[in-house]
């Protein structure tokens, strides 16, 4: 049994679909057949299903790439390969508003951990099969979407020190959160595939943390949305690798 996940690596499949809350595995378990919960330690919540033929695992990781680390490497120890975050993020360009979504195609390692796995000069890359099919499902289905790289931070309220929110928009990040860094790395590290699809809660540029609340409809329907793209990309690249 695996120490913190608690789970044997016979109850992990082969496509994970993670997210932070515990509470979202059952908003994207709506979307899946026969599901059923296997586990829940901590933060950590694992759900089995099915979704068009291809069995899923849905887990959550908890706020933060310390933590989410955990769970990144007990999925692929217990046989996980193909991993996709569904999450949220703030914008960093302000075309791209609340409700909107972003697919990571890379991440800037600001998460406070990968550093301590891997040099920082080591890029944290997502799998391009995974963006393709996230992507195209995303346009598809008609939602506004944009392909960019993302900020991953360790911090999400600001201290004396500023955040590098404002220095990473004005180099072409488009938005921030605190975990996909660390799933790239970690898939990376360990032969795994890995991408990320976030629906925008707020603004992050000039951002001071006393006006942030993600808890909005608008907010709430593009994570119903991006769980429902996550897990038709699951089946198209199951379809694909036979």
């Amino acid at each position: 049994m695996l120490p913190i996940l608690k789970v044997y690596p016979r109850q992990v499949s082969h496509y994970v679909v993670v997210c932070g809350d515990p509470a979202r595995t059952q908003t994207i378990a709506r979307h899946i057949e026969h599901a059923r919960e296997v586990s829940y330690n901590r933060e950590y919540r694992l759900v089995n299903g099915v979704y068009r033929g291809t069995p899923v695992t849905i887990a959550s990781h908890g706020v933060g790439a310390a933590g989410a680390c955990v769970c990144f490497e007990e999925l692929i120890k217990a046989g996980a390969r193909v991993l996709i975050r569904v999450g949220t993020a703030g914008s960093l360009n302000r075309s791209i508003v609340d409700g909107d979504l972003i697919v990571a195609t890379g991440a800037v390692r600001e998460d406070g951990v990968t550093s301590q796995l891997v040099p920082i000069s080591f890029p944290a890359i997502a799998d391009s099969a995974v963006v393709d099919a996230l992507y195209r499902v995303g346009v598809e289905r008609g939602a506004k979407i944009t392909k960019g790289v993302v900020l991953t931070v360790g911090a999400l309220y600001p201290g004396i020190l500023p955040l590098p929110n404002e220095e990473m928009s004005r180099a072409g990040a488009i938005g921030v959160e605190m975990e996909v860094s660390a799933l790239l790395i970690v898939a990376a590290l360990r032969g795994a595939r890995a991408g990320a699809i976030l629906a925008v809660d707020g603004m992050a540029i000039e951002f001071d943390g006393n006006s942030y609340n993600p808890n909005r409809q608008v907010v709430a329907e593009a994570i119903e949305l991006e769980a429902e793209i996550a897990l038709e990309a699951v089946a198209r690249l199951a379809a694909t690798e036979g």
